[in-house]
């Protein structure tokens, strides 16, 4: 989705200039679906020079609404979509330093079609607006008014889009992309239909095998990186190889991060290696011993206890616990890394403070080993993690039993819950591992759910 936009104002500086009128043109990619067109009172003074070029006057001006009056309808025509202009820096500049004044900030992707006419359409004398649309016939009904501008800058962007291969990505735009490399079963008009919501993506090869799985609050545009002219030769490969896409929509982020880890493990695609896990075989454990130090060890997951973070195996599992108590200063006999009668080696050295022999009180000693087991833990033991559904009336949850992640799934808003606990009729389970301990540890730091119950 884009914004195709133009505005005039008072000076050619957005430090000390005002905007005194704004055009938005909102575009699917195909066709405009949308516009907001407005004169702007900038609450200052318009030099003649302004209006001689323009053609707008302070009488003109006098009784439209200010910024702040249609500042709400800007961010809601604009929300979700990247930012077009010609000379795009001038115009994204001024209307942030309107929203900067309003204290909001107003941070889009943008795209200047300046700087994609020189990559697309090489050769031109003038790349001003007036001067390439004259050259490519395109008419602009008023010069240097917001509307007419922002109108031809409409057409000229439909060409270069069709000039593009019929696709511009905004996280690159001004790289080409180039249908030659891709697989004759995977035609343009199916990859335009694609989603741009939150959800896992799967690519398949000619004879239906998942090659890979990825994860895309916008799967269209997180496709399209893949398939514009990528430069690592498994990029190169993938794109050749890639006969058809197929996608869930999860709605929530955080079940599209737990899905895509989850899939990754059971589909074993060929081009996700770096990603690809093995069950977890050794888990790190703890107990407190007679003298009430909090010991670790490792030993293999037999199911029955629940470590606090587990591995793929003891030469994993070892070389990690040992740059723990690196890192918090622990003990490598309590740590279970030591079997010497005596104290430990890095006592020895001076760089243990003693609790194997008794010179660190257990209390100060537990501290640091607290601090390092709340890694690997949430910080509440039961929840339910409410986020948004695939539809306007469900809602996505999350559940963590016993400090545990159960599963996920999806709760009907028309369905009556009595209590927290029966949010667990709703959940697919699965089991927990490194990864999704992990992906849930970091979701729940950064409070992106829309809701949560402890019980």
């Amino acid at each position: 989705m884009y914004v195709i936009v133009d505005i005039e104002t008072t000076g050619g500086n957005a430090k000390n200039g005002k905007i005194t009128e704004i055009a938005i043109y909102k575009h699917d990619g195909e066709k405009l679906i949308d516009e907001f067109v407005s004169l702007v009172n900038p609450e200052c003074y318009i030099p003649p020079y302004i209006t001689g070029l323009t053609g707008i006057t302070n009488e003109m001006v006098e009784n439209s609404p200010t910024f702040y009056q249609i500042a709400k309808q800007i961010v809601e025509i604009c929300d979700g979509a990247t930012f077009v202009a010609h000379n795009a820096a001038f115009d994204y500049g001024f209307i942030q330093a309107e929203f900067k004044a309003l204290g909001f900030d107003f941070v889009k992707e943008t795209i200047c079609t300046v700087k994609l006419s020189r990559k697309l359409l090489p050769g031109y004398d003038s790349y001003s607006l007036g001067n390439l649309c004259q050259e490519l016939g395109i008419s602009i009904s008023a010069r240097h008014r917001a509307a007419g501008d922002a109108f031809a800058t409409v057409a000229l962007f439909e060409l270069l889009i069709q000039k593009n291969g019929g696709f511009i990505l905004p996280e690159n735009p001004y790289s080409k992309f180039s249908v030659e490399e891709l697989h004759p079963n995977l035609t343009l008009n199916f990859i335009k239909s694609l989603p741009e919501e939150v959800g896992v993506y799967y690519f398949h090869n000619d004879v239906g095998e998942v090659i890979y799985v990825g994860k895309s609050t916008n799967i269209k545009r997180r496709v399209l990186t893949h398939l514009v002219n990528p430069k690592t030769k498994k990029g190169i490969e993938m794109k050749r190889k890639i006969a058809d896409i197929s996608v869930v929509l999860t709605g929530s982020e955080i079940i599209a991060l737990l899905k895509e880890s989850q899939e990754i493990k059971e589909l074993t695609p060929i081009y996700n290696r770096a990603l690809r896990r093995k069950k977890l075989s050794v888990g790190l454990y703890t107990y407190f011993d007679r003298k009430g130090y909090r010991r670790l060890h490792l030993q293999t997951i037999d199911g029955n206890n629940h470590p606090e973070v587990g591995f793929l195996n003891f030469s994993e599992a070892r070389e990690r616990l040992l740059d723990w108590v690196e890192e918090y200063c622990l003990c490598q006999k309590l740590a279970g890394l030591y079997e010497g009668q005596n104290g430990c080696f890095q006592y020895q050295i001076k760089s243990c403070y003693g609790a194997c022999v008794g010179e660190e009180s257990a209390d100060d000693y537990n501290k640091r080993v607290n601090q390092l087991l709340r890694k690997f833990t949430y910080d509440i033991s039961n929840a339910v993690i409410i986020d948004k559904g695939r539809e306007d009336d469900e809602s996505s949850i999350v559940v963590i039993e016993n400090g545990v992640y159960l599963g996920y799934g999806y709760f009907p808003h028309d369905e009556a819950v009595n209590s927290p606990d029966e949010f667990k009729d709703y959940i697919q389970r699965f089991d927990e591992d490194r990864d999704a301990r992990s992906i849930l540890l970091n979701y729940l730091s950064q409070k992106k759910y829309r809701k949560i119950i402890t019980y």
